[in-house]
């Protein structure tokens, strides 16, 4: 078992190396002063002070946060009212339907998802740009939240809804202070979840944006095609340190609520 045990976490180490040093390799050259992820020629924060100094730059970091805000909001209330849906239809047959239906859109091919809105809101004439784009990241968001809400409200004690109905409490008053206060770490899970997938999706916001408004995904895409450029590494350095403060954000906020003072009788 001690042997098995080393060979784990001898592998853990090397996947992890694996999957963060390309990362730690393009933020070190991010302070190159340089031009090149060649050779490192001396401590420099040019790049940095150039890309603040790009207002065209700064306005689409403003398009990504505001799109990521919005999705992520809306998604996760279409997707805690959809988990509700699923954990209270009386026909376990239209549950199972409905939750498959859910996993298939997790699972699809982000290519495919992205053709498909391409094709329908041409279809239906809505110009591609902010809303096209606004309207895809909750799509594809939803499905998420639901995935990280619904196993919350399963492991709720029914005893609890019973209980306040009988002291006569209204069904909406079961649903906002017994029910939401319950599931309230799967909704932060999920809105988290929703934005770091939306400030980072790529292929979906490749079809589905259009001229005059694009996300830092599909801009890194663009300039990385025209040549290797130091810009590149300083503003993927402050989209993965901002997607790293997230989740941190996210596990305190789980840890403070995951208290036994804050869980509530089960």
């Amino acid at each position: 078992m001690k042997k098995l045990s080393k060979l784990s976490t001898v592998y853990l180490v090397i996947m992890f190396f694996i999957l963060y040093a390309p990362i730690l390799y393009l933020m070190f050259y991010s302070f190159n002063s340089g031009g090149t992820m060649y050779h490192f020629e001396g401590f420099s924060l040019e790049w940095y002070k150039e890309l603040f100094g790009n207002s065209r730059l700064l306005i689409i970091v403003l398009n990504t946060v505001i799109i990521a805000l919005l999705s992520a909001a809306i998604s996760t209330i279409l997707g805690v009212a959809g988990a509700l849906a699923i954990y209270y239809a009386r026909r376990r047959r239209v549950k199972n339907t409905l939750l498959s239906l859910n996993n298939v859109l997790i699972v699809s091919p982000d290519v495919i998802i992205g053709a498909s809105f391409l094709i329908l809101f041409t279809m239906i004439g809505i110009k591609l740009g902010f809303v096209s784009v606004l309207l895809a990241h909750i799509a594809f968001s939803v499905p998420i939240v639901v995935i990280m809400v619904l196993p919350k409200i399963e492991e709720m004690n029914t005893s609890m809804i019973y209980a306040a109905l009988d002291l006569g409490a209204s069904r909406w008053d079961v649903l906002t202070k017994v029910v939401l206060p319950y599931i309230t770490p799967g909704i932060f899970a999920g809105f988290f979840m929703a934005l770091t997938y939306s400030l980072d999706d790529f292929a979906v916001t490749f079809f589905v944006t259009g001229n005059g408004f694009t996300t830092l995904s599909v801009e890194i895409y663009s300039l990385a095609r025209r040549g290797v450029s130091l810009n590149i590494n300083a503003l993927s350095t402050l989209l993965f340190i901002f997607t790293m403060l997230l989740v941190v954000g996210y596990y305190f906020i789980t840890k403070r609520n995951n208290k036994p003072g804050r869980m509530g009788v089960r």
